[in-house]
């Protein structure tokens, strides 16, 4: 957990530089268990992110978008009625916890002033963001309920005094001295980070572990020395907020992190290096959990498409018998003076060979010598008009595969609002029953919200992430002069530069953009085609988002979002 109590105080130390004495105007409640304060401080508007979720915890400012719910959460709501117009007073850390309290003041509904205490609790699974009311010390109410029946040590619900966490009797580092590292740790029992973690107050697993690494060589002179020399840096505030890339891993802390041995990025600030290891993930993973069905269905749609293409296969095989077909029921016609009812085969000269060699003919016992060659007669026909039938229903399988194979590409890529889309469009297909709901009557109305990016020469570029919006994009906003993009032979999304001679650098930044939406998104040098819109059509009865494309260029690139973020922002 790269975000322990350290990071904690740094992110404490940073927040109350921005927002102390700001006030709170607006409050919104995004997803489940995030909250975001629209701050007013200093002259500057600022966006606060808390997050309760059970794997992506965190506090910080933030730049990214939230899409808001049409109705607030009660847990909103309450935060709404106890906070809006509130002052922040102080934001401060519980000891060195993972808990960051915010103290704030304002008059509440009579005029009276009232104080009241906002707490993060980043606690992994048991993260919580609960509003208390100070002058009480009771809960007013939180983000998550817990009843004495889940945790006996402390209740979590409205009306219960509030109670802390309980403490952990560890040392704080920032008073260690090297003697102490010498007497808590026993270098005879080894694991010498998991020995740290375990001692001291606010040292995670990725700490501990550069600590050791630092080292090097790990024995009693080595340990304290190095402990003592990054506490001392931490202790200054002395950071450099990096997020280094390992060989199979990625995380973030105060500092690059030397254990990883990998390349680190750094940032001017925590919460911007938040932004960027977050961005996606958190959004990704809500988006797994609200179209975990759409993915379910979909993998299931393209695997029945791809099992019907195998039968339809070997059916495709079994109709090119049909010469065998009609030459059995001639060969029977011809020696139905030899055919006895009760026969299970007969052998008789295949007068079509040239050598005059010998076929044996499989009969139906049941059937008489007439009723057999009519048989085999009914059979060619049937094959042979099956030919044609076949052909045609293995390439709509193909398609329904390739359109499957596209729509689990954009749920991968997809947003909140872009899963919502996506069903929609499954149930104009036909492929999932439409859901009753209240008070979205004029829904059909809305036009899709495409997603928008600046390119270097400040260009804008238009990306459209699931079929209804690449269809709205292709078709109705982009002009025929405009420059359309789209990985070449790969599921991916429609992208426009809205310029009619961009530049190179323009071109190439929309192809890094049409490459990370795609399902090539991992992989490097990936072909992306470009032409005018003009050259892109649609066909008659195709399927959502499949067009047809010609005098197209291709260019190379490997998606990098880094460059994404970049061109975002």
């Amino acid at each position: 957990m790269s975000f322990d109590g350290l990071f904690t105080r740094a992110i404490t130390n940073e927040l109350n530089s921005l927002l102390k004495g700001g006030r709170i105007n607006k409050i919104h409640q995004p997803y489940k268990n995030e909250i975001i304060l629209a701050v007013r401080a200093n002259g500057v508007n600022h966006k606060l992110l808390l997050s309760a979720h059970p794997s992506y915890a965190r506090v910080q400012i933030t730049n990214e978008q939230y899409d808001n719910p049409n109705e607030p959460p009660m847990f909103c709501m309450l935060l709404r009625k106890h906070l809006e117009g509130f002052i922040i007073e102080d934001i401060k850390q519980a000891g060195l916890d993972r808990m960051i309290i915010f103290e704030v003041k304002g008059r509440n509904e009579i005029g009276d002033i009232s104080y009241k205490q906002l707490i993060v609790e980043i606690m992994g699974r048991h993260s919580n963001i609960i509003i208390v009311d100070k002058n009480r010390n009771m809960i007013l109410d939180s983000i998550k309920h817990v009843s004495f029946a889940v945790n006996t040590h402390r209740a979590i619900m409205p009306g219960q005094e509030y109670v802390m966490p309980p403490q952990q009797e560890k040392m704080n580092p920032f008073e260690a001295q090297e003697e102490d590292v010498l007497r808590l740790i026993d270098f005879n029992a080894g694991k010498i980070d998991k020995q740290l973690v375990s001692n001291f107050a606010g040292v995670s697993p990725v700490l501990a572990r550069e600590i050791v690494f630092k080292a090097g060589l790990a024995n009693r002179t080595t340990i304290p020395t190095a402990f003592i020399s990054v506490m001392s840096q931490l202790r200054e505030h002395n950071y450099k907020p990096s997020i280094t890339n390992g060989s199979n891993k990625e995380a973030f802390y105060l500092m690059p992190l030397e254990y990883l041995q990998g390349e680190a990025k750094s940032f001017d600030s925590l919460s911007s290096l938040l932004d960027r290891f977050y961005f996606g993930k958190a959004e990704r993973d809500r988006v797994k959990q609200q179209g975990n069905d759409l993915e379910r269905l979909i993998a299931n749609e393209k695997e029945k498409n791809e099992k019907k293409i195998k039968k339809l296969e070997t059916t495709l095989e079994d109709a090119k018998m049909a010469e065998q077909f009609q030459l059995y029921g001639e060969l029977l016609t011809a020696n139905i003076y030899k055919v006895k009812k009760g026969m299970k085969e007969i052998t008789v000269v295949n007068y079509y060979d040239e050598d005059g060699a010998s076929i044996t003919i499989p009969l139906e016992p049941r059937k008489t010598p007439s009723e057999n060659a009519q048989r085999y007669f009914t059979r060619y026909q049937k094959a042979k008009n099956s030919v044609n039938i076949v052909k045609e229903q293995i390439e709509i399988a193909k398609a329904e595969v390739s359109y499957f194979d596209s729509l689990l590409q954009q749920v991968e890529a997809a947003s909140p609002k872009d899963i919502e889309e996506i069903r929609e469009e499954l149930i104009e297909g036909g492929y999932i029953r439409a859901r009753q709901k209240k008070g979205n009557k004029n829904k059909q109305n809305l036009k899709p919200l495409l997603e928008k990016y600046r390119s270097s020469d400040d260009t804008e570029i238009l990306v459209g992430k699931n079929n209804k919006q690449n269809d709205y994009l292709t078709n109705k906003v982009a002009a025929r002069d405009e420059i359309w993009l789209h990985t070449k032979d790969i599921p991916g999304s429609h992208v426009v530069i809205r310029s009619k001679e961009p530049s190179e650098e323009t071109i190439l930044e929309a192809a890094q953009i049409a490459a990370y939406f795609s399902k090539a998104r991992n992989s490097s040098s990936v072909p992306v085609d470009f032409t005018k819109v003009r050259h892109v059509k649609k066909p008659a009865g195709a399927k959502p988002g499949f067009v047809i494309y010609e005098q197209q260029q291709t260019v190379y690139v490997t998606p990098d979002e880094d460059i994404i973020l970049k061109l975002k922002q």
